[in-house]
C-alpha cells in the first residue's frame, strides 16, 4: 500500500523493462532505440489505473537483427545506457489510463509479446507495449481481476473488456473485514459471508454491474452468464439450444391438491416402531409420519441419528452401541491429529493454520443468540471448534469452508454430544459436500435444476424474471447453500431439516420449498414491478418472516401437482425422481433409485444432458 497526504492507492501489479518502439515519425528519436519504462496496474481511489513511465537512466534497447530468426528472441538487443537529460522527455512518454476507458487489448506476437491498447475515446491513441523480458500474461491475469475479457468474434487476437466486476469487487469488500482478496477469491473461499452476508447492501451495485453503465442498455445473455459465473465460480449458463433439447411451453399442471400436516411424532409414537431389540420397524411409514409433522424434541437426538444414516434403520440396541464405540475411538484418534501439532509444526503448516484460524473466526459468531452458544466461554462454542477442525483431519481435500459451522450448530445443539454430533455432522456433509467445493458443483446444479421448476410452475413469472436480469436466481443462493438456516428461526431449521431427510415425497424437496416461498412472493414482486435490485432487496428481507408450517404445506402441494401431470418433461421427472418404475421411487433402498440419484448429483448437468428444459 502506497500512501501520501491527498491520495491512498494500493499496487496490483508492477513491471520494469516493458519497452515502448518510437516510430520513424518521432522528431529527434533514433528508431533504433527502444524506450523502456515501468508498468504498473494501480488501485487509486475506488479506480483500477494503468500506468506506463520510462524510467530515468534505465537502459535503452538498441536493435540489432541475426541471421537466425528463430533466434531472434535471444540474439536481438543489446543494452546500453543512455541518461535521462530532463524530465520532458519522461513526461512525453508517460501515460496512464482508468480500465473503465478501455475497450479492448489486443496480444500479438513477435518474437516476443505486444499489447495493442485500444479507448473508447477513440481520439486518443496510445504505443504498443513491449515485453521483450516477459510478464505480458501476468500483466493479462492482473487485469482480470478487475475486469471481463473476452475474446472478440472477429479476430481471436482481440480481448474486448468490461468492468461489471469492479463494482462488485468493491461493494463485497466493504461488507468484509479483509480487503486482500479479489472477488472470486473471496467467493470460493468465503461463499457464504462474501455472498450473502449483507445482500441488502450491495444490491445496487449489482444492479448498475449486471445492466451496464450506458443508460438504456441491456446486456446480452452470453455477457449475463459471463458475469454471473464469476459472481457464482463454476456456473455456466447454456444459452443455445441444442439439437434433442427438451422445450418446455405452457403445460396445465391442474389443480393444485390440499395436503394436510399433523402433530410431530411423539416419543410414544417413536417407541411403538421399534422391536424388543431396538430394530426400526415399518420405516416408510415411520417416515411418512415424521414428512407429515416433523419430531418432537425429546424424539430428535434418537431420531436424527437415523434419518442422517449413521445408524441403520434394521440394527439393533446392542449393534448401535458397538458401533458407537467404534465410531468414539475412530472420531478421538482424529482429534488427536491436530490436538497433538506442536506450534512449530504448525508454523510448517499453513493449510491447518488457515483452517484454525477460520474456524475460530466462525465460531465466535455462529447462532450466539441460542442459549446453547451464547456467552463468553461457552463449553458449546469450543464443542463447535473441535468438531470443525476434526472434520479438517476426517475431510483433508474439502477441510473448512465457511458455512460449515451453520450446518453443524443445529446438529449439536440436538445431540449434545461431541462424538454423536460429529458422526451426523458427516452424514450431513455427505449430503452437502458439493455446496462447499471449490467449484461449488452444487451450487451449479441446484441453480440450473430451481429454473427448470419454476418454469414449469409459472412460465409467466420465469419470464418477468429473466426481463429484470434475475433469471439467474442468485438471490436464492443462501438459501440452497446452508439450507435455509438463516432464513428461518433456530426451531423452524430443526423442523424443515428433519423433514427434508425423509427424502420424501421426492427428490430434491428443498427446490419445492424455494418454489413455494418464490410462489407466495410472485404476486407481490410482479405487481410492484420490482427490478433486479428490488427483487434482490425483497427476497433478502424475507429473512425470520417466513412460517414453516405453510412452506411446507404450499411445497407438498406442488410436489404433488407436478407428479399428476401427464405431459411432464423428462428433465423435471429426472430433478424430482419421478419415475415409471412400478417400484416405490420414494424408497430410498431402491437400488435403482440410488444409482439414479448418483448420476443427477454428478454433473452439474446431468438433468439437462439427456433432455434439458429451455423456455421456447
Amino acid at each position: 500500500i502506497v500512501s501520501s497526504y491527498s491520495f491512498v492507492f494500493q499496487v496490483i501489479f508492477e513491471h520494469e523493462g516493458v519497452f515502448i518502439h518510437p516510430s520513424s515519425d518521432d522528431d529527434g528519436i533514433d528508431p533504433d532505440l527502444l524506450i523502456s519504462g515501468s508498468l504498473r496496474l494501480v488501485d487509486k481511489d475506488s479506480s483500477s489505473v494503468v500506468e506506463w513511465a520510462h524510467s530515468p537512466g534505465e537502459r535503452v534497447l538498441e536493435t540489432q537483427h541475426s541471421y537466425e530468426t528463430e533466434w531472434d528472441m535471444i540474439n536481438a538487443v543489446s543494452f546500453r545506457k543512455r541518461p535521462c537529460s530532463n524530465g520532458h522527455e519522461r513526461s512525453r512518454w508517460a501515460f496512464s489510463f482508468s480500465l473503465r476507458e478501455l475497450r479492448s487489448v489486443t496480444v500479438k506476437q513477435e518474437g516476443w509479446s505486444f499489447l495493442i491498447f485500444k479507448l473508447k475515446d477513440s481520439s486518443s491513441c496510445l504505443p504498443a507495449l513491449h515485453f521483450h523480458q516477459g510478464g505480458s500474461t501476468e500483466f493479462l491475469d492482473a487485469v482480470r481481476r478487475y475486469a471481463l475479457l473476452s475474446e472478440s468474434v472477429d479476430d481471436a487476437s482481440c480481448l474486448v473488456v468490461s468492468t461489471p466486476n469492479r463494482a462488485l469487487s468493491q461493494s463485497f469488500e466493504n461488507l468484509l473485514d479483509d480487503n486482500n482478496y479479489s472477488l472470486v477469491n473471496k467467493l470460493k473461499k468465503d461463499p457464504y459471508v462474501t455472498t450473502l452476508g449483507g445482500f441488502s447492501k450491495v444490491t445496487n451495485y449489482l444492479f448498475d454491474a449486471l445492466r451496464g453503465t450506458e443508460e438504456h442498455t441491456q446486456r446480452p445473455p452470453e455477457e449475463m452468464a459471463d458475469l454471473l459465473g464469476e459472481v457464482i465460480p463454476g456456473l455456466d449458463i447454456n444459452q443455445q439450444e441444442e439439437p434433442g433439447f427438451e422445450v418446455i411451453t405452457r403445460i396445465d399442471l391442474g389443480p393444485r391438491p390440499a395436503v394436510s400436516r399433523r402433530e410431530p411424532v411423539s416419543v410414544e409414537e417413536w417407541t411403538k416402531h421399534q422391536d424388543p431389540e431396538g430394530r426400526v420397524q415399518r420405516v416408510p411409514q415411520l417416515k411418512e409420519a415424521i414428512f407429515k409433522g416433523g419430531l418432537c424434541h425429546a424424539v430428535r437426538k434418537e431420531a436424527w441419528k437415523f434419518l442422517l444414516g449413521y445408524f441403520p434403520w434394521n440394527s439393533t440396541v446392542e449393534e448401535r452401541k458397538a458401533l458407537q464405540r467404534s465410531k468414539t475411538d475412530e472420531y478421538f484418534r482424529m482429534k488427536l491429529q491436530w490436538k497433538s501439532v506442536s506450534e512449530e509444526q504448525e508454523r510448517r503448516n499453513s493449510r491447518l493454520r488457515d483452517y484454525r484460524s477460520l474456524i475460530e473466526k466462525d465460531v465466535n459468531r455462529t447462532d450466539r443468540t441460542n442459549r446453547f452458544y451464547e456467552g463468553i466461554d461457552n463449553p458449546g462454542l469450543v464443542l463447535l471448534n473441535d468438531i470443525l477442525m476434526t472434520y479438517c483431519m476426517y475431510d483433508f481435500d474439502l477441510g473448512y469452508v465457511q458455512g460449515m459451522s451453520d450446518l453443524l450448530s443445529p446438529i449439536l445443539y440436538v445431540m449434545e454430544n461431541e462424538v454423536d454430533a460429529f458422526w451426523c455432522f458427516a452424514f450431513y456433509m455427505d449430503q452437502m459436500h458439493q455446496n462447499f467445493e471449490e467449484q461449488m458443483q452444487g451450487m451449479k446444479t441446484q441453480l440450473v435444476q430451481l429454473g427448470s421448476l419454476l418454469r414449469l410452475l409459472d412460465l409467466a413469472f420465469w419470464n418477468y424474471l429473466e426481463s429484470q436480469d434475475s433469471g439467474f436466481l442468485y438471490f436464492c443462493f443462501r438459501w440452497l447453500l446452508i439450507r435455509f438456516k438463516r432464513e428461518l428461526s433456530f426451531q423452524d431449521v430443526l423442523r424443515l431439516w428433519e423433514v427434508m431427510w425423509t427424502e420424501l415425497p421426492c427428490e430434491n424437496f428443498h427446490l419445492l420449498v424455494c418454489c413455494a416461498i418464490l410462489d407466495s412472493e410472485k404476486q407481490k414482486i410482479m405487481e410492484e414491478n420490482y427490478g433486479f435490485n428490488e427483487i434482490l432487496k425483497h427476497i433478502n428481507e424475507l429473512s425470520m418472516k417466513l412460517d414453516i408450517e405453510e412452506i411446507l404445506h404450499k411445497a407438498e402441494g406442488i410436489c404433488l401437482q407436478i407428479k399428476s401431470c401427464k405431459d411432464l418433461p423428462r428433465s423435471v421427472s429426472s430433478i424430482l425422481g419421478f419415475t415409471s418404475d412400478p417400484r416405490d421411487p420414494r424408497d430410498p433402498r431402491d437400488p435403482h433409485r440410488a444409482s439414479q440419484r448418483a448420476d443427477t448429483c454428478s454433473n452439474g448437468h446431468g438433468h439437462l444432458t439427456e433432455a434439458p428444459a429451455l423456455v421456447s
